[in-house]
């Protein structure tokens, strides 16, 4: 099978990795790339928003599957236009990206579906929405409508912070915010494939959007996750497959606008059960990193089932029985404007550790950062704590001027100090 994988991030490579370890792929690339992919698959020059150029390079490798990675080829049409061409893509269609590129119109599915989700009002007058927020109750959620690579929500209890992120997440993209009541409890990460019609729920993770440890500074595109988590009570996965992930698709479909590829969940454990804080139609990163670490089943299938119509023929899946933990290595002043252009050395690894690049390039054969989440470091161990041990001592195997990581991650997890009320 020769498969495409369209992107240049931390989510990509991981996926490259996975599908380099599956005996049926015998021809793999990944455009652009980075420093990292390199390794394991071709590298292509092209924007993957550009979809004249993925057609072509499709056709040039003779693309038995096509994989997009990141959200702006799929709210792009991306996936439509090779469709057209007759290609196997696993991904949506713009369509149903828009389950992602505009928070309104989740809401509006989530409530066709009758999804439990956070009551919300939409605007696209900063004044409207201020005089909003000024009678609302802390902690104050803002989220921009569209497109914002993991950045674009507000969580806090100052308002006037909140007010200045709702103008300018107006001016920045021209469009409206969302403002929604503030979800209590621990938060999950649920990966779900779907070919339209069928959905097969993947491993639950969590993620740390904060850049600081104690969830502490502003939100970015995530600086670690781990899975599984021992601590979601037994069949609340089979649950949100039920009552939420379920009816979206049967919805989407509904719609005329069926759900092919990857619906990502993001959940708020609440006291009266799980609830949606936002959905993605693609895989999050840094979770695709510690989920895919540890599934067995050979990804392509899986993937090319989605993509023609055949995932109710998957059989179950399987995973290690073990756990994984991936800590982020972020640019110095990330997530502003990161410092880019540094040596990144990467040295011995202990057992058990990967390195996915993200924003890497390589530059006179030297590797250097290019963004702002440079890499990520993952271990897989037989449980948690090892695995959160295995991965900080791989940490310490990397250098960047400036860089920083959280100390924390799934460092509560492996105390016993999240747990679900009710």
């Amino acid at each position: 099978m020769n498969v495409v994988v369209l992107g240049s991030g931390g989510r990509e490579h991981a996926l490259v990795q996975a599908l380099s370890r599956d005996p049926a792929v015998t021809r793999l690339v990944c455009a652009p790339g980075n420093a990292g992919t390199v390794a394991q698959a071709e590298s292509r020059e092209l924007d993957p928003t550009d979809a004249a150029a993925v057609v072509d390079l499709a056709q040039d490798v003779a693309a038995d599957l096509v994989v997009i990675g990141p959200e702006s080829p799929l709210v792009a049409g991306v996936a439509d236009a090779l469709r057209d061409k007759g290609f196997a893509v696993f991904g949506p269609s713009a369509d149903a990206a828009r389950i992602e590129g505009s928070k309104s119109y989740a809401k509006d599915v989530m409530r066709a579906a009758r999804v439990p989700t956070a009551a919300a009002m939409v605007f696209d007058d900063d004044n409207d929405c201020a005089a909003y927020l000024a009678g609302a109750t802390p902690p104050y959620v803002v989220k921009a409508d569209g497109l914002a690579a993991g950045k674009g929500v507000h969580v806090g209890l100052d308002l006037a912070q909140a007010v200045d992120f709702a103008r300018d997440a107006l001016q920045a993209l021209g469009g409206r915010v969302v403002v929604e009541d503030y979800l209590d409890g621990p938060e999950v990460s649920l990966f779900a494939l779907s070919d339209g019609a069928t959905v097969v729920p993947l491993l639950p993770a969590q993620d740390f959007k904060r850049a600081y440890d104690g969830d502490e500074g502003p939100n970015t595109g995530g600086m670690g996750a781990y899975a599984p988590l021992a601590w979601l009570p037994p069949g609340m996965v089979d649950d949100i497959t039920a009552r939420i992930l379920q009816p979206v698709v049967d919805e989407m479909a509904a719609r005329g606008t069926p759900f092919s590829g990857l619906l990502y969940a993001g959940l708020a454990i609440t006291s009266s059960g799980p609830s949606v804080i936002e959905f993605n139609c693609r895989f999050g990163d840094p979770e695709t990193q510690a989920v895919l670490a540890l599934l067995e089943t050979p990804l392509s299938g899986l993937l090319m089932a989605c993509a023609t119509g055949r995932l109710s023929a998957v059989g179950p899946l399987t995973w290690q029985d073990a756990a994984a933990v991936t800590v982020v290595v972020a640019a110095d002043s990330y997530p502003n404007a990161p410092v880019t252009g540094d040596a990144v050395v990467i040295g011995g690894l202990p057992d058990g550790v990967t390195i996915q690049h993200a924003g890497t390039t390589t530059v006179d054969g030297r590797v250097v950062s290019s963004g702002g989440r440079v890499l990520a470091v993952t271990a897989v161990a037989p449980d948690l704590a090892a695995a959160r041990e295995r991965a900080y001592e791989g940490l310490a195997a990397v250098r960047l001027r400036g860089a920083h990581s959280r100390t924390d991650i799934a460092l509560r997890a492996v105390r016993g100090e999240v747990t679900v009320d009710g």
